[in-house]
C-alpha cells in the first residue's frame, strides 16, 4: 500500500475494524507519518451459469432475485428472506470454490429454501423452473411436499 501522500511503500496498520462487508484500516507512513485510510473487501470469485443450451453467463443476483419475488408475490415472505435465498446461492458456490453452476443446480438450491419458507412460493417457482406443461405435474409436486409435510410433523 503506498502513502498517497508521498508514495512510500510501507506503512504501518494502527487501527481496523469491520464496516459494511469490509475492512477499514487506519495506516500510518513509516516515510513522512501521515495518516491514511484504506479499506480491504473479499473478492469474491466470478460464479458463471450455464444456461439449458449450453451457453455461459456471468451470475446475476439481481436476475435470481426478480424471479424469486415473481414467485413470492403477494405471499408471507419477506425481503430479508428473499435476500437470504441469493445469499445462500451465491454463498454455496464460493464455499465449494465451484465457479460456473448450472440453472439446474441454481433452482434447486432456490427450491430447497422456498420449501420450507412457503409452499405456494416453492409450487410458483418450481412450475417456472420445472418447465410445467401438464396437470399432473402440479399434482405431483403437490403431492411430494404433501408427503413430505406428513414425514416431518411441525
Amino acid at each position: 500500500m503506498r502513502c498517497p501522500y508521498c508514495g512510500c511503500g510501507e506503512s504501518k496498520v494502527i487501527d481496523s475494524r469491520p464496516k459494511d462487508g469490509s475492512i477499514k484500516r487506519r495506516r500510518e507512513c513509516i516515510e513522512c507519518s501521515s495518516r491514511f485510510t484504506t479499506f480491504e473487501i473479499i473478492e469474491k470469485p466470478a460464479l458463471m451459469v450455464q444456461k439449458k443450451s449450453g451457453k455461459l453467463e456471468a451470475f446475476d443476483r439481481d436476475k435470481l432475485t426478480r424471479g424469486i419475488y415473481t414467485a413470492v408475490k403477494k405471499r408471507p415472505v419477506t425481503v430479508d428472506q428473499v435476500d437470504g435465498i441469493a445469499g445462500y446461492v451465491e454463498e454455496h458456490f464460493a464455499n465449494v470454490q465451484q465457479n460456473v453452476a448450472s440453472t439446474r443446480e441454481i433452482g434447486e438450491l432456490v427450491l430447497s429454501r422456498l420449501r420450507d419458507i412457503d409452499p405456494i412460493a416453492y409450487i410458483r417457482f418450481a412450475s417456472v423452473y420445472e418447465d410445467f406443461t401438464d396437470v399432473d405435474s402440479f399434482v405431483a409436486v403437490i403431492s411430494e411436499l404433501d408427503k413430505k409435510k406428513t414425514e416431518r410433523p411441525d
